[in-house]
């Protein structure tokens, strides 16, 4: 996530670093790269020059000339900046009525309807609510179909609209029915567009007035930069929008449409897709993704995907484990299954801070997770002794092994040297390690 701006500031930082003092000309050398780091991140070139304005005038007040580190002094102005520009926190929609209605709206492709699902879950698994999906969108060829099959996949019914029946005698229909059935939360998806039109807006404000959402929430492709803030825009302009949802935030390198759509299109950001997983769907927080942006992880929302998903009895027992050097391969996998239950290793990797102890650390761009298929694989294919007691694998119970699960002698090596390792490793650090980790 904003790889290629992260690297760019991160490189502006660093001829600030080492200097003692830094002169007015070092400031404003600094503050170029970062204007071109921006607008090469696809941000509002009016947005960009404000914000190098604001930062600008900060930086180079007496507090930063005079300072004995003045890289630090800059990267916090940097990143108050970025967090006004982001927007305040964001907050639990507003569901009001009964049922109260929720709108998506957008463009084609922008990704309305696997949103509108991954709302429905979210609102029903963290609110207690009892949503239901509306297909709204007849327009286009499988649309209602394909809601259908995501409202099946999360176990969340879906009211569609009869053959031949016109949207705007359904959607009265539709909520007349969802009150019945004791639905207190109705998510409509509706048709959109490869572009704005006006076909397309006549029927969007025609809809509005027949179902008076509590909520629209306008969902743009943030990998469509630019373009995601114009259509932003333009929906804002015609509708009245209450907040934007960014989709695949987790593949965009850039961070154009994030950091330019508060301030070009006046929609703050509500809620962010993090991947393709229905639960991959958080509030957003804009000062966890500056300090992501500034190479300072997201430690907080590491630790929120760890209550989520792990076992904390299977995590105290794993750490008691630990703690009395009695750590196996069984263990290894076990824990593993754990670290796989909070999501793609890259993302997780992501939220690591590129500062402190991890500063030195190699951190791969891409993450092979068939890796960790073949650990567990070949963990699984052996005896429990085995696994307790690895030095007992002799060539023929290694062939066993490996014609068991199917993977390579590179493989089933590399396993063992690693375990090896992370066995020397665990001696030399004391014996409460695993409980200070799971305790902070």
């Amino acid at each position: 996530m904003f790889d290629g701006l992260q690297g760019k500031l991160e490189s502006a930082f660093s001829r600030l670093r080492g200097q003692g003092r830094v002169s007015k000309d070092d400031l404003e050398r600094a503050m170029r790269e970062i204007r071109l780091a921006l607008l090469e991140a696809d941000v509002h070139f009016k947005v960009v020059r404000q914000f190098v304005k604001d930062v600008q005038a900060k930086a180079l007040g007496e507090e930063v000339l005079a300072s004995l580190t003045p890289d630090q002094q800059v990267i916090r102005i940097v990143r108050d900046q970025l967090t006004d520009l982001l927007g305040a926190a964001s907050e639990e929609l507003e569901l009001k009525g009964r049922p109260a209605v929720v709108m998506l709206c957008g463009l084609q492709g922008s990704g309305k309807t696997t949103t509108a699902g991954k709302l429905a879950l979210r609102l029903r698994s963290q609110q207690n609510k009892n949503p239901v999906l509306i297909a709204g969108d007849l327009q286009r060829a499988a649309a209602v179909e394909q809601l259908r099959q995501v409202g099946q996949s999360i176990d969340i019914p879906v009211l569609t609209p009869n053959d031949g029946e016109e949207l705007l005698r359904f959607a009265p229909r539709a909520l007349a029915e969802a009150k019945r059935a004791g639905h207190d939360v109705v998510i409509f998806d509706t048709a959109g567009r490869l572009h704005v039109d006006e076909g397309l807006m006549a029927e969007l404000i025609a809809l509005v007035r027949v179902v008076e959402p509590k909520e629209l929430l306008f969902v743009c492709d943030s990998m469509t930069g630019q373009d995601a803030v114009k259509s932003a825009a333009h929906f804002a302009d015609a509708l009245p929008v209450t907040g934007a949802v960014l989709t695949k935030l987790d593949g965009d390198t850039r961070g154009g449409a994030a950091l330019s759509i508060r301030a070009v299109a006046n929609v703050p950001i509500r809620f962010v897709g993090v991947g393709e997983k229905s639960t991959e769907f958080e509030l957003f927080q804009p000062d966890r993704l500056v300090s992501r942006i500034l190479g300072m992880g997201d430690v907080l929302s590491l630790i929120e995907k760890a209550e989520q998903s792990i076992d904390q009895d299977e995590a105290e027992r794993l750490a008691g484990r630990i703690a009395k050097r009695q750590f196996t391969l069984e263990d290894l996998r076990d824990q593993l299954r754990q670290i796989r239950k909070m999501g793609p290793l890259s993302q997780i990797m992501g939220m690591l801070p590129k500062t402190g102890p991890f500063k030195n650390m190699q951190m791969p761009t891409e993450v092979d997770e068939t890796r960790l298929v073949s650990i567990e694989a070949l963990i699984n294919s052996m005896t429990p002794r085995e696994r307790e007691k690895p030095g007992l694998l002799s060539q023929s119970r290694k062939k066993r092994i490996l014609k068991g699960s199917g993977r390579t002698p590179q493989e089933l090596n590399q396993l063992l040297r690693q375990y090896k390792q992370m066995r020397k490793m665990m001696k030399k650090m004391k014996g409460d390690w695993m409980s200070n980790v799971m305790g902070g």
